[in-house]
């Protein structure tokens, strides 16, 4: 495989920007986003890049890859954030309520909206129905939101996922493809529990080893991310060509399906109640979604590649959304993290 002359001047160049935006000091807050956006763009460029040189099939990387960003995400998380639970309630339930009802109902929403195809809704509302995002616990920490809490609902959506997510794809999407919801379980189960649970232990051993957390943080953070992108590069790449022929429609409806997440996560937690830090958080963890487990689910489970596309979309566009909301919700002074909350967990 060779790039042409302008393909590589192409992929120079947006990799040249990315790492200007993650390096530079008054950017560096949109890195990971731009790396995100970087990745797809190149795939889309050049899909050899991505696919010409897996050491095993596609939809075996795709698993690893996420099975290596959820273990790095539960590396990050103790015991403590599930006992948390019990002195948060209230924000947890508002949380996981708003989280499981909004985002399957916009998915199937604006999937109606926009006329999609039906392989194209089914992937908007497996978006919708999968647990929030890996990278929010780092909005969060920038939104000056409640880090404990945002902890705290990712871990519970992400184990709850496997009970959570085929009910919410089976209420919206049974009249319109036959799906193996059994199937579904298992694959949650082996792709996203295990590995964070194993997450958990590794850290527990960490811990005791008194290894420097920081170092480790920042090692499998990094490796959450590598593969978060890698995700996103190889969904992009494998479905170029449809991407091209939806991408504008496809791009509107998960741009939408992102930020009335925002809204209606922010308003709703307002109207039950919860404080303004309390509220960014929820808005947070119900608007960023975790699109690398809707793409493996999508491919894995379903068989239908086509509908992986509206995650791989949706990922960049949560984190450059998440990036620039952050950016804005830092510069106001209305929101106080609750004590014990200074510092943030990457995954």
């Amino acid at each position: 495989m060779s790039l042409s002359a302008s393909e590589m001047i192409a992929v120079f160049a947006i990799g040249s920007i990315a790492i200007f935006i993650a390096v530079n000091r008054k950017t560096r807050t949109y890195g990971f986003a731009s790396w995100v956006v970087a990745s797809v763009l190149i795939a889309l460029i050049s899909p050899p890049l991505y696919l010409a040189y897996l050491p095993i099939s596609y939809k075996e990387t795709l698993t690893l890859l996420l099975q290596c960003a959820m273990f790095g995400m539960g590396a990050t998380l103790t015991l403590q954030d599930f006992v948390r639970v019990l002195k948060m309630p209230k924000g947890v339930f508002i949380g996981f309520l708003l989280q499981f009802l909004i985002m399957p109902f916009l998915g199937w929403g604006l999937s109606k909206l926009f006329g999609l195809p039906v392989d194209i809704a089914l992937g908007m509302i497996l978006l919708g129905a999968c647990p929030g995002g890996i990278s929010s616990n780092v909005v969060t920490y920038l939104a000056k939101g409640n880090v404990a809490l945002s902890v705290t609902m990712t871990a519970c959506s992400t184990m709850a996922a496997p009970i959570m997510t085929p009910l919410m794809v089976y209420f919206y999407a049974r009249e319109d493809v036959s799906i193996d919801y059994v199937g579904m379980f298992w694959n949650i189960l082996m792709t996203v529990v295990v590995p964070v649970v194993l997450g958990i232990i590794a850290n527990a051993i960490l811990s005791r080893l008194r290894v420097d957390p920081r170092r480790s943080e920042i090692v499998l953070a990094t490796i959450s991310m590598v593969a978060i992108c890698g995700i996103c590069g190889m969904i992009a790449a494998k479905s170029q060509q449809q991407i091209l022929q939806v991408g504008w429609i496809l791009l509107a409806a998960v741009t939408l399906h992102n930020l009335f997440g925002y809204l209606l996560g922010y308003w709703g937690s307002k109207l039950a109640g919860l404080n303004e830090a309390d509220s960014r958080t929820i808005a947070i963890e119900v608007g960023l979604q975790n699109g690398g487990l809707a793409a493996s689910l999508a491919t894995e489970v379903l068989k239908r590649d086509v509908a992986a596309i509206a995650p791989a979309l949706f990922a960049p566009v949560m984190n450059v959304s998440g990036s620039i909301l952050a950016t804005i919700w830092s510069r106001t002074t209305e929101a106080q993290q609750p004590e014990g909350c200074s510092s943030v967990k990457e995954s």
